[in-house]
């Protein structure tokens, strides 16, 4: 602001008669003029506070800041990078008071640059009409001298027309300005703004040449006679139906009831019980005849009208019966080697054994896809199921579930096909017909084998609390307080959901979230971030039902409850790499085992944080599975394509067999599983193929027995035995 001067002084003159009237008044000249030179009096307020001279030279400082008083200071949005929430650093404290829309332009700009042609146009336009005007007026005194000069000649009168004309033409033309000739504007909207001025993505065209579809010319004429004759045709045929419904009396209809049902029940008992072995003559013999049948059925339309679906099934329950047979006689030998072979050069092999390749399992409809999860039946000791997918995270496409029974090795039994990989799947204990998978794209899903259709019965989604992350295991659980089914899931994202299956839907409850101990960061705030840990792999306790434990991709095993979730009861560093698959033993309460990609198999006591056993397989290890027979063996399988059998009660520093399974070098195994009652095994490879292996007799050695003793057995004998060796490990430990 400009500075305030002072007032300046006026040189006042003043005559004697006023000075005189001054004097007399007794008023001074000089008090009017230099009032603002003297001191003026303050007035002090009434309200105003007394104040010492301490307190009057106090100072108050006072800081201004430009930051918003009203602004939020503890936003929190979800970090998706690091899993967890976060404080916002920078928070906006900007407050708009009042903000208007200015109509101001820039001279430079085009609308600036046209407005100030329109304006040159119209003050040329008003000076134009001035000069026109002033001409006027000077041609107008310039013809009276003249006028008066003609009427005195005489001899100009006949001029005096073609004069006005040409006076009245230039003023014309003088009054009619010149309009000049205007810029043709492109576009009279012609206003851009730097900032939302983009540049076009160039359009892309994609055209694909296909084969032309196959096509038939077809031409028939039609008159009346022949639509009359398929009507009264069809009137037949309805008329035919109506009457043999009339025919069948009540009587008829229940005596086919009971016949059928004796004929039903007659083939569960065949189904369940007897084993028909029938030679290769009889099922020539047979076979034109249920081909003939199924040709009748499927060629036949106007009869399969009046048949019934009883007669369909049946058909199908005899054809799949002949299958087997079929498949029974082509894999004769392999059958007889399952049943009775025993490998006799095991007397002669020093606490060695071998596996003996039993049936391939195989479906082109999983060509190319890994096994990636494999489970026996609970129920029935011949079938099992097969999860396909991929653990290649970059060629991620379908899955299938299969099942497959022994009785039948050329084709399984049960077909599902899913849109994301299947990596893991489990069946229930109570319910065999239930099937539990979880998906690569983190949901879970359940089928049910009595149900034909291929969709799953219960399945999760984003709205359910799906997992975020592959789901790498899933359990079936005892049925809850209320008798529903439940089951259990561990997935990369940290978390260990159990759902329920209620009427319609699955309802999810998590019941602990993976942190990595140790890795806390400090936020804003003095909030401490936890690293998510990644679960990979987990088992529930056989005798303790609320203790399980959790390997995860940091190579650390944690011993964990269902009722605390924020802690965990135990952790044991036990890999350096990820943790593959983790299983209590199923007959000592205190022992597990781990296997991971850093080559390594351990066994625990989950009382002592360091391992009794450690095994160096000198390759990644995929799975392992304690053997149902004995608390002591156990078989690994690696990705060279070998299987590993250990016996610890034979040898406890390395395996007793290590055979290659596989046809291919390349081919990596993934799984394995002990059969619950068969001395055999199955394994999986990355080729989709699952492989049956039988047992030699140095691999599942049972204790002697000795003359006038009795050989004992049950769970108290494995469980000594392997205390037995344990004890060992534990002395040469305190030892050390």
């Amino acid at each position: 602001m400009p500075q305030r001067q002072p007032p300046r002084r006026q040189s006042i003159s003043v005559g004697r008669g006023a000075r005189k009237r001054d004097e007399d008044s007794g008023t001074d000249v000089g008090e009017g003029t230099d009032e603002w030179a003297q001191s003026k009096a303050t007035v002090r307020p009434p309200d105003q506070l007394e104040l010492t001279d301490a307190e009057l030279k106090e100072e108050f400082t006072r800081i201004l800041t430009a930051n918003n008083p009203h602004a939020p200071q503890n936003i929190v949005r979800y970090s998706f990078k690091e899993g967890t929430y976060k404080l916002i650093g920078v928070v906006n404290q900007l407050a708009v008071h009042f903000s208007q829309v200015g109509n101001l332009i820039p001279k430079d700009s085009d609308e600036g640059r046209r407005q100030h042609y329109r304006d040159e146009l119209a003050a040329g336009s008003q000076e134009s009409a001035k000069v026109v005007i002033s001409e006027t007026e000077i041609l107008e005194e310039e013809e009276e001298p003249k006028e008066t000069e003609a009427e005195t000649e005489l001899g100009s009168q006949t001029d005096v027309p073609a004069a006005e004309a040409a006076a009245k033409a230039t003023e014309e033309e003088l009054m009619t300005p010149k309009q000049p000739k205007e810029r043709k504007l492109t576009n009279q909207f012609n206003f851009s703004e730097r900032a939302s001025q983009t540049l076009n993505n160039p359009l892309r065209d994609r055209e694909c040449q296909m084969e032309p579809p196959p096509r038939t010319n077809f031409s028939a004429t039609a008159n009346q006679w022949e639509i009359y004759d398929a009507y009264v045709e069809e009137l037949k045929k309805q008329e035919k139906t109506k009457e043999k419904e009339k025919a069948k009396t009540p009587v008829a209809k229940k005596m086919g009831k009971m016949t059928m049902r004796k004929m039903t029940s007659m083939e569960s008992q065949n189904g369940k019980g007897m084993q028909l072995c029938v030679s290769p003559e009889a099922i020539l013999f047979l076979m034109p005849t249920l081909l003939g049948n199924l040709i009748f059925k499927s060629h036949g339309p106007g009869l399969l009208e009046h048949l019934e679906s009883d007669d369909i099934t049946k058909v199908t329950q005899a054809a799949k019966i002949v299958e087997r047979m079929v498949n029974q006689n082509t894999y004769d030998d392999v059958a007889q080697d399952f049943k009775y072979y025993e490998d006799a050069a095991d007397e002669y092999r020093d606490l060695e054994g071998t596996l003996l390749p039993l049936w391939k399992f195989q479906n082109d409809k999983a060509k190319r896809l890994a096994v990636t999860a494999l489970c026996w039946n609970p129920k029935y000791n011949d079938l099992f199921a097969v999860g396909h997918g991929s653990y290649d995270f970059m060629k991620q496409s379908r899955g299938m579930l299969l099942l497959y029974s022994l009785k039948n090795p050329s084709f399984p039994e049960y077909i599902f096909s899913s849109e994301s990989g299947i990596m893991c799947l489990d069946m229930h204990v109570d319910h065999p017909y239930l099937v539990v998978v979880g998906h690569y794209d983190g949901n879970v899903a359940i089928y049910n084998l009595k149900k034909p259709q291929s969709q799953p019965s219960f399945r999760s989604s984003a709205k359910s609390g799906k997992h975020t992350d592959p789901v790498w295991q899933v359990k079936w659980q005892k049925d809850d307080m209320d008798n529903n089914l439940n089951f259990f899931s561990v997935s990369s994202d940290g978390r260990i959901v159990s759902w329920t299956l209620l009427k319609s839907e699955l309802v999810h409850t998590d019941v602990i979230k993976l942190k990595v101990e140790g890795n806390t960061t400090d936020g804003l705030n003095g909030l401490q971030l936890h690293t998510v840990g990644c679960g990979t792999a987990f088992d529930f306790h056989k005798e303790i039902d609320y203790m399980f434990l959790v390997g995860t991709e940091e190579g650390k095993i944690y011993k964990c409850s269902k009722s605390y979730s924020s802690k965990f009861l135990d952790t044991y560093d036990a890999h350096n790499m990820a943790v593959d698959a983790v299983s209590w033993n199923p007959y000592h309460a205190k022992v597990f085992m781990s296997c991971s990609s850093d080559w390594t198999v351990k066994i625990w006591d989950h009382t002592i944080k360091t391992p009794m056993f450690i095994y160096d397989l000198n390759s990644a290890v995929g799975d392992v599975a304690w053997a149902p027979y004995s608390s002591t063996v156990f078989a690994a399988v690696t990705t060279d394509g070998k299987t590993h059998v250990f016996d610890l009660s034979i040898n406890k520093y390395e395996a007793i067999c290590s055979q290659p399974v596989v046809a291919k070098k390349k081919n990596k195994i993934t799984h394995v599983q002990f059969n619950p009652i068969h001395p055999i095994i199955i394994v999986g490879d990355d080729r989709g193929h699952v492989i049956c292996l039988k047992l030699s007799p140095n691999l599942r050695k049972m204790p002697k027995e000795k003359k006038g003793q009795e050989v004992q057995k049950g769970p108290a004998v494995e469980i000594a035995k392997l205390d037995k060796l344990l004890n060992l490990v534990r002395e040469v430990k305190t030892k050390t």
